[in-house]
């Protein structure tokens, strides 16, 4: 039970580091009121938006996004570190 849900924490973290990556790229291609955008910003902004708030942009780059990454990346080393040391 245990390795199936630090397969799973693995998996999800993959799949949102994916669509953050995709949301990203395609806000530089994409219409704003394209559903694909919309969907992808319904999920990824929620996050974003207290990130941003405080550490804004400097200049046009927006860090957001990579600290989101990082963020994600911990939790889930430590989700992952923890539930591997109950199955000791």
């Amino acid at each position: 039970m245990i390795v199936f849900l630090i397969y799973f924490i693995d998996l999800a973290t993959r799949v949102f580091v994916l669509v953050l990556i995709v949301q990203v790229v395609i806000s530089y291609f994409v219409s704003p009121f394209h559903p694909i955008r919309q969907t992808l910003d319904r999920v990824v902004e929620p996050l974003l938006n207290p990130i941003r708030r405080l550490i804004p942009a400097i200049g046009m780059f927006d860090f957001s996004p990579v600290i989101l990454i990082v963020m994600v990346q911990l939790v889930s080393s430590i989700l992952k570190t923890a539930l591997m040391a109950l199955s000791l």
